[in-house]
């Protein structure tokens, strides 16, 4: 892996996977105060500063982009990752995504076809495995720090018995629940409350998921897969649903670095701020966090091709329905 650091940008670069050969992830943070663009320049993608050149490296490189904060984007530089098959992802300063530009193997009508019309039971089944394989890893995550897993064993087991999708929904709760509140106790844990920031750790959950579910959001593009039809996650208005089912069994790799990074002492309040009740991070802190996430996430890119790679296999001619164990 390659970071180089402008000053105060980053631009963070990533290998990615051994299938993509010499393939990158690019991470470029941005400060407010200056004039930020992004360009292309004979098929060189130019991070620029007041209009000087911080930085280019070769579209042939990047599989996607991530742009963290303010930034002119060239309508070359757009049609160009289309052309060279890069996604673009705009994040603001909290890392919520608010735009994407995805490149997508659009024309596969085969696969959607399968898609549309898998059957209910299907679907279920595909869900029973999926939450299945989630717990699997919470209790190995439980396993490697020493703790207690046989309540959260019981409830694997129960998610194969289920015959509804509501009582799978009910089971993966109540593991995830017991999960977090044994994994996280060292470190004075409350309770899951997405997007609310009520604490530092389920802000670093947002971000970490955020980066998690882009990354795998564009991988479920290149095989030309429908991201907005899941099979467990129901369809719903401009919800990725099958973007949000294939994330769940990967969730663990970000819950693993939080608690690591808090072991390490990589995380310190004085990185976060409180305004209305909800915590927010400071701008200086912002590299530091995008770096942790981005490795843990790397660390794994492998595993989370095959994993998407195998689940097309599955929808296109039936394959096993693919597991991530985490290590």
């Amino acid at each position: 892996m390659n970071d180089v650091f402008i000053n105060h940008y980053a631009i963070k670069i990533m290998m990615s996977l051994p299938d993509f050969k010499e393939k990158q992830i690019l991470f470029i943070s941005t400060k407010e105060s200056d004039i930020n663009k992004v360009k292309f320049s004979n098929d060189n993608i130019c991070f620029t500063i007041d209009e000087q050149i911080e930085n280019q490296i070769s579209c042939h490189k990047i599989f996607a982009v991530f742009i963290i904060g303010e930034c002119s984007l060239t309508t070359v530089f757009i049609r160009n990752c289309r052309k060279y098959g890069i996604s673009i992802f705009l994040m603001n300063r909290n890392f919520q995504t608010y735009a994407n530009i995805i490149s997508k193997a659009e024309g596969n009508y085969l696969i959607r076809q399968k898609q549309y019309f898998a059957s209910e039971k299907n679907n279920l089944v595909s869900a029973q495995k999926l939450v299945c394989n989630k717990i699997q890893n919470q209790i190995h995550l439980l396993k490697t720090s020493k703790l207690e897993t046989q309540t959260l064993f019981d409830l694997q087991q129960k998610t194969k018995e289920v015959s509804s999708f509501n009582d799978l929904l009910g089971t993966e709760g109540a593991a995830s629940k017991l999960f977090f509140k044994s994994y996280f106790a060292k470190i004075g844990w409350y309770r899951r409350l997405p997007q609310t920031k009520i604490d530092i750790t389920n802000l670093l959950m947002d971000i970490g998921y955020t980066f998690l579910f882009n990354f795998i959001d564009g991988m479920i593009g290149i095989y030309g897969l429908d991201s907005y039809i899941g099979f467990y996650h129901k369809l719903f208005f401009q919800r990725k649903s099958l973007s949000c089912d294939l994330m769940e069994p990967f969730r663990c790799i970000i819950d693993k670095q939080i608690l690591k990074s808090y072991n390490l002492q990589q995380i310190n309040e004085k990185d976060f701020k409180v305004v209305k009740g909800n915590y927010r991070m400071d701008t200086k802190s912002r590299d530091k966090y995008l770096e942790i996430f981005a490795i843990a996430i790397m660390d794994s890119k492998k595993d989370i091709f095959c994993y998407v790679r195998d689940y097309y296999y599955h929808i296109m001619n039936g394959a096993d329905f693919p597991i991530f164990k985490i290590k």
